[in-house]
């Protein structure tokens, strides 16, 4: 009699009590870099149309209060005539760029990306994406030793399939044990603040209105090199925030729809015994301190698209409406744990002009209340000229900054 061969349809029982425990080895490096040049099933889409709500919710996730991007009526009265998105929705559509491929049961952490932004994106659009991988690179770390950076580019379209945005997306996979036995942040608390300490921050937040630019029209000609831009604070961090986040993204998962990715994907998920065995995602250490610990973080931390998208804020809230940001980069430096405040910064470090356009290169950090910086990167925003010669515009789709693959 012929043996029944044993069934391989995944199953709720191939989720496991625990985050997977996998190993970077040579075998799986070569199968990642097999995968350059592929070209990846979005996650999601999550936020694909733009309307006013899922704009505004947007901004009401990453803290952002400029009128342009969540006001109709003050939309209206501008020269687009329309509220437009934060020049970071389109990161809504799925979190493009984080890890999702190769090395399995690896953890990952979201490092950082790089956009190019071509147009603006306004009520009425709908969002598509492709994604590809563009690289795969090998280091060594103090917080996990061997480590593997992987790269992936992701291209936005409108349904008139005119490009958006182009981002380059940075991500780290970390063997969760060496992560954990490193013990490379285990001696930082949560931090304690004075009442003045917090009223400071208060008022840093509840002032940021006054600094938002909007009609006023900031010139080519009126901006310093070394000028500084106005702070903005995010914190301290709570779990309000974080999971703000997540309801702006519209990523919200729950009860089947949870169980199937599980059934699909085993490695991504598992059945926490914090829960009663309920499943939930291996990235649940944005909320939960033990998983948080078990791959090395001294507890609950931040969302790295959120804080990319505080830094865009801050450069938002300084150009004015009649800016544009065309370029913006952020790289994941150190953790953002629950209870730390982010104190985003830049200065004016470059005026130029490109394709008959005036642009201003800014650096950017986002430094912590224990003065390290979490977050550096940079910025380029088209700026309105006095000069006759060069031509008006109302997006960055004439400038080409002939960035390399990867950078």
């Amino acid at each position: 009699m012929a043996t029944t061969p044993a069934s391989t349809t995944p199953s709720s029982s191939d989720v496991g009590s625990a985050p997977a425990e996998g190993v970077i080895t040579d075998k799986a490096v070569a199968d990642a870099r097999a995968m350059i040049g592929l070209q990846l099933r979005p996650e999601g889409p999550y936020l694909q149309d733009a309307t006013p709500d899922t704009l505004r919710n947007w901004c009401n996730g990453i803290g952002d209060l400029n009128p342009l991007y969540r006001d109709i009526g003050y939309g209206a009265s501008t020269r687009y005539g329309t509220v437009l998105a934060h020049p970071m929705f389109p990161m809504a559509f799925g979190w493009l760029g984080r890890t999702r491929w190769g090395l399995p049961g690896v953890h990952g952490f979201y490092a950082g990306n790089d956009w190019e932004l071509f147009r603006h994106v306004r009520p009425g659009d709908r969002i598509t994406a492709i994604e590809r991988v563009v690289g795969v690179e090998e280091k060594q770390s103090k917080f996990s030793g061997r480590l593997v950076l992987q790269y992936v580019e992701a291209c936005y379209y409108n349904q008139r399939s005119e490009l958006v945005a182009r981002a380059l997306g940075t991500c780290t996979r970390h063997e969760r044990k060496a992560a954990r036995e490193a013990g490379k942040y285990k001696e930082i608390e949560q931090h304690q603040y004075s009442d003045e300490d917090r009223d400071r921050i208060d008022a840093m937040i509840l002032d940021e209105p006054k600094n938002v630019r909007g009609a006023n029209v900031r010139y080519w000609e009126d901006v310093k090199e070394g000028e500084a831009l106005p702070t903005i604070a995010r914190g301290p961090l709570s779990l309000m925030d974080t999971m703000g986040f997540l309801v702006g993204c519209g990523r919200g998962h729950t009860h089947g729809v949870v169980l199937q990715a599980a059934v699909k994907h085993p490695g991504h998920f598992f059945r926490n015994p914090e829960a009663g065995g309920g499943v939930e995602y291996t990235g649940i250490g944005h909320h939960r301190e033990s998983v948080a610990k078990e791959v090395g973080v001294p507890g609950t931390y931040d969302y790295g698209p959120q804080r990319s998208s505080w830094m865009c804020t801050l450069i938002t809230n300084w150009m004015g409406d009649a800016g544009y940001l065309k370029r913006v980069r952020t790289e994941m430096r150190r953790f953002n744990i629950v209870g730390d405040t982010t104190f985003c910064k830049a200065k004016v470090v470059r005026k130029y002009v490109k394709d008959n356009t005036a642009l201003v290169d800014i650096e950017i950090a986002a430094e912590n209340q224990r003065g390290e910086v979490t977050t550096p990167g940079l910025a380029t925003v088209a700026l309105p000229s006095r000069d006759a010669k060069l031509p008006a515009f109302v997006d960055g789709a004439q400038v080409d900054l002939e960035l390399p693959l990867i950078r």
